[in-house]
């Protein structure tokens, strides 16, 4: 099982080496002698893993979610931050300490050495099926040599790293808040290769069900079995009263190590006919405990809150205070994320506040005892000089430099320009723009179209080659034919998404000339369009520099004819709408706002007076964006409710 395991990474890596960035890091003949070797080791172990490159992955579109009543409720553990209670707990018995991975539970049934089923938690009760996307998860067996009937509890989880990786490919406002929010909503959605592209891994921590297998009343012996069998288990370790304090804190020094989140640990018996013998609470099961870190605080005192400009334009809000000791380590900044939690806290110069570490990894302040409130919001970049203005986002309110020509943005304003809204350029990520930007190869968007001259340099660039070049280069010439919406999005004019840029053109016939020769008072006519965004457009086609780039941008592009929409279908007119949180029917916000889009209708960020309706599967959570709706009695629909109100018809 592990030369299985070891195989599958050295293939999938040299798959994506020789196919993603044209090099080859093993012979042919090595490769295939490898795939060979795993492809028989299959046969003998009757196993099969999901992320095996003998396997061709089919996705699955599902119409709905179907609901599934568990044989045994899943109950919440009980909880302790105290040691001694871990030690009465056990009492004379051993006991299994392990990681509580901070993530989505799931259910998984195998038959006949098939996987047939994966259902959610939900509720403890009741769960959803989610079988088509466990069977994309990256290490989840889909065949295994045991052919009686298994149920297993685990933990999907997304790590750090990979969450990292999909906040840095989303646009602006549009990051995931924690990888367990992100996990749970990509296990829930109806198409599977969502799901597989977001590298979700699963924890087995249960054994609910196994038929004929003697384990010799023992967890620990289930936890070994199911590790034979070719699933990954949560780490864990036998403990008894005398032992368990000294592993507790070894499990404490890996937390920062740790590329997956965790809130804690979990200790239950190792017996497994004890544990039966226990039964449950009404809440509890008898058998296990969860034992969370208590959040070590330290006092000191705020010297300064200074403005980072990320390359959005984004400018966050950091903490400096005097240096403290926590979990082990100096801390002297904490971030506040943005205008809204500066706000909340009340912050001034000389305060006394409390910091802790969130998770014992990140630090946070958690209160501030003594409320100047005299932190002043910049009205310029400390970058590069330009304007800030204050936006209303997801999280609350944030500050960006509104100068799109700021150095930290210069980046990311490429990155939105090759993006597949706009100009829809394959190969250029963010990673190498920075290395053709480094090079002195591109210094502002049209130098993309002249990246030609450059061939030997490129094509010798890490990550590389000659065929890489070729594809780039192609893809490049294939941008050239866009349309006259995308362009306009592609350009970054602030205030200007792409359903602002596609009611411009449309309102202009789609005539560039048009819309450079526009005045503000003829934007702000276009329905849905104010004196901001109106002022945005001008400006932008006002502007000297501006206007030489897209003069010389000009000299390479065609623009296709926009295919024009029988108003009578546009049954959404005029309607504006707001999406929030994570979404089931549609592969994520931007589907569903294109199919507003579609009919007529457009998605803004914030509620407001004329927003007819606010989209959020949580109906009843208390997020901003939820209390301003009912402030402003504005409805609160959920997925099925707004297809079944605006959709279908």
């Amino acid at each position: 099982m592990e030369r299985m395991k070891e195989l599958i990474v050295l293939l999938n890596k040299a798959a994506y080496a020789y196919y993603q960035q044209d090099k080859e890091i093993m012979s042919d003949h090595e490769y295939d002698a490898l795939y060979d070797e795993l492809l028989e080791l299959e046969k003998q172990t009757n196993t099969i893993l999901a992320n095996s490159p003998t396997q061709k992955v089919g996705y699955t579109v599902m119409s709905n979610l179907i609901k599934i009543k568990h044989d045994v409720p899943i109950l919440s553990l009980d909880k302790t931050k105290e040691i001694e209670k871990l030690k009465s707990f056990l009492e004379e018995k051993e006991g299994i300490l392990s990681w509580k991975l901070d993530g989505l539970t799931i259910v998984l049934t195998y038959q006949n050495g098939e996987l047939v089923q994966a259902v959610t938690r939900g509720n403890g009760s009741v769960g959803e099926d989610v079988t088509h996307n466990a069977r994309v998860f990256q290490n989840v067996p889909l065949k295994i040599n045991y052919k009686g009937e298994l149920v297993l509890r685990g933990e999907g989880i997304i790590p750090f790293s990979e969450f990292k990786k999909i906040n840095e490919s989303l646009g602006e406002g549009e990051s995931y808040k924690n990888p367990r929010n992100l996990c749970s909503g990509s296990v829930r959605q109806l198409n599977s290769e969502i799901a597989a592209k977001r590298n979700i891994l699963f924890y087995a921590f249960t054994l609910a069900k196994a038929d004929n297998i003697d384990f010799k009343d023992s967890k620990l012996n289930q936890m070994e079995w199911l590790t034979q069998m070719g699933f990954t288990v949560v780490e864990h370790n036998k403990v008894t009263a005398d032992t368990v304090e000294e592993v507790v804190q070894k499990y404490q020094k890996n937390v920062i190590e740790n590329d997956f989140a965790s809130d804690g640990l979990v200790l239950t018996y190792d017996s497994i006919s004890y544990s039966e013998s226990l039964g449950t609470t009404s809440k509890f099961p008898k058998d296990s405990i969860a034992f969370k870190w208590a959040d070590e605080m330290a006092e000191t005192t705020l010297q300064n809150v200074i403005w980072n400009t990320s390359r959005t334009g984004l400018m966050n809000p950091i903490a400096v205070f005097e240096p403290v000791e926590l979990e082990g380590s100096t801390v002297s900044r904490a971030s506040l994320h943005n205008v809204s939690i500066l706000e909340e806290l009340q912050l001034g110069i000389g305060d006394k506040i409390k910091v802790y570490k969130a998770n014992m990894i990140i630090p946070q302040i958690a209160e501030n005892l003594t409320k100047q409130n005299n932190i002043e919001i910049p009205k310029h970049c400390f970058v590069c000089g330009g304007e800030t203005e204050i936006r209303i986002l997801k999280d609350g309110k944030t500050l960006y430099c509104t100068n799109p020509n700021c150095q930290a943005q210069q980046i990311r304003s490429l990155s939105h320009f090759v993006s597949r809204d706009a100009m829809n350029i394959e190969g250029l990520s963010e990673e190498t723009l920075k290395k053709l930007v480094e090079k002195g190869l591109i210094k502002n968007y049209t130098d993309i179209f002249c990246l030609e001259q450059y061939q030997d340099i490129i094509e010798n660039m890490e990550g590389f080659g000659k065929r890489s070049y070729k594809k780039l280069i192609e893809s490049i010439e294939k941008s050239k034919t866009t349309t006259l919406p995308n362009f306009i999005y592609a350009l970054g004019i602030n205030h200007v998404g792409f359903s602002n840029a596609k009611l411009l053109c449309k309102n202009f016939k789609y005539n560039l000339e048009e819309i450079k020769k526009a005045k503000e008072e003829d934007i702000v006519a276009i329905d849905g369009f104010g004196e901001i965004i109106a002022h945005s457009i001008y400006q932008y086609f006002h502007d000297e520099k501006d206007m030489e780039l897209l003069q010389k941008a000009l000299q390479y592009i065609i623009f296709a004819e926009v295919e024009q929409i029988d108003d009578e279908n546009l049954h959404l007119q005029g309607m504006s709408f707001v999406i929030t949180g994570d979404l089931q029917q549609f592969a994520n916000r931007k589907e569903l706002q294109q199919k507003i889009e579609s009919l007529g209708g457009k998605v803004t960020g914030s509620v407001t007076k004329k927003t007819k309706c606010l989209i959020n599967n949580d109906t009843t959570s208390n997020s901003s964006k939820n209390k301003k709706a009912k402030e402003l009695d504005i409805p609160i629909l959920n997925e099925n409710q707004f297809i079944l109100e605006y959709l279908s018809k």
